[in-house]
């Protein structure tokens, strides 16, 4: 089968059976069957994790990783091959991603089956991407140190960028993500009462207050930063002084000294409003992602891959500000980040990531296949 017919048949069959975060029992069983067909051996150690290692002919040891996670997202695409599970969707291309590391494992074996494998290679499908941090868990339960990679690249589908393209930047290319939850508990009391109680709507204003003045106030103004109020629930009846309330938000910066600033200051603030209102309030920060920091001394090979692979290079000026848990792999290797540009307007592909009408032409995968093939075949020598 060519190129182009099994990545189609690759990602249609896992378009349609989208999982969610550790919970990719379906998807993970097509990638190790897959496998077993190739006589490609491989290790499992998560339940939703899989990693091949193949021995090239030198001493030096590649990576490449593929996301295998779905969205909690219901499909509104009218395509034949539209996801079977309701409510779950591949909105962001681990579809797409995963086919092409599929693609490139079957490359990959039959060029050392030829002698012609230049490098060893790691080949991560790694669950959880969305949600819960998997690559963290994944380099906590996979002895990467046994395999000493000298670099790891990740690949990522990009609607919002014409066909044919990859974009990429040294330094800094997603933002740290991080959620963070405050809990206030106040005192009831009815209206007519209402300096007997302790407002926790009071309280929650006053944080919210000062939340929104942190990047005018506290963080340097020649850096991006998201101080970002998601959701907000406080009251129990309308004549009474509110005994409870819950904010919750996400931080987004590129500087972890900036994160720091953040944390500080929301348990500054939070602490102030529990004086002026007499509450008591908890807050809660989720272990969040790093940014995604492109090693500087892999942008030559990569901008050599994206040429020699047809692609148009494109250097971003300035980062995302969404959050990518590609960033862990940075514990274990130099590592750098791209997008495959996947935007079709004439035929339609214009949705964005996480939206419920995602879709794309599968003629772009081969784009990315031939980019690993070419990262493999002059590392080293660029």
């Amino acid at each position: 089968m060519e190129l182009q017919q099994t990545l189609t048949k690759h990602r249609r069959y896992l378009h349609q059976i989208p999982e969610l975060g550790f919970q990719e029992f379906k998807t993970t069983a097509y990638i190790r069957e897959t496998l077993d067909q190739l006589a490609i051996p491989y290790l499992m150690p998560m339940d939703t994790a899989t990693v091949v290692y193949l021995e090239g002919n030198s001493n030096n040891t590649i990576g490449f990783r593929a996301d295998i996670d779905g969205l909690p997202i219901n499909e509104t695409t009218t395509i034949s091959f539209k996801s079977q599970h309701k409510d779950v969707m591949h909105a962001c291309g681990h579809d797409g991603h995963t086919a092409m590391l599929l693609s490139f494992a079957e490359r990959c074996k039959q060029m050392q089956e030829t002698n012609t494998l230049k490098h060893n290679v790691l080949l991560i499908f790694q669950p959880s991407e969305e949600s819960m941090g998997g690559a963290n868990h994944l380099i906590k339960a996979f002895p990467f140190s046994n395999y000493n990679p000298d670099a790891i690249f990740g690949l990522h589908l990009m609607p919002g960028n014409p066909e044919g393209t990859l974009l990429t930047k040294t330094g800094p290319l997603t933002a740290s993500a991080t959620e963070y939850r405050i809990y206030v508990d106040g005192k009831s009391a009815h209206v007519a009462n209402k300096e007997t109680g302790a407002s926790a709507i009071g309280s929650l204003n006053n944080t919210v207050t000062h939340i929104q003045q942190l990047q005018n106030f506290h963080l340097s103004g020649l850096n991006q930063n998201i101080v970002h109020i998601g959701k907000i629930h406080a009251g129990e009846a309308i004549n009474t002084v509110a005994s409870s309330g819950y904010l919750e938000g996400t931080i987004r910066t590129y500087d972890m000294d900036d994160l720091a600033i953040v944390k500080e200051k929301i348990a500054t603030i939070v602490k102030s409003s529990d004086l002026l209102f007499t509450t008591e309030t908890r807050v809660e920060f989720a272990e969040g992602y790093p940014p995604v920091v492109n090693d500087e001394v892999l942008l030559p090979l990569v901008s050599a891959s994206a040429v020699q692979s047809g692609l148009e290079l494109i250097i971003n000026a300035k980062p995302y500000l969404f959050g990518e848990d590609f960033s862990f792999y940075s514990k274990v290797a130099p590592t750098h980040f791209a997008f495959l540009g996947v935007q079709n307007e004439t035929l339609g592909y214009t949705s964005g990531l996480h939206t419920s009408s995602f879709n794309f032409d599968e003629k772009n995968l081969i784009n990315g296949v031939r980019y690993f093939e070419n990262i493999l075949e002059k590392f080293g020598e660029v």
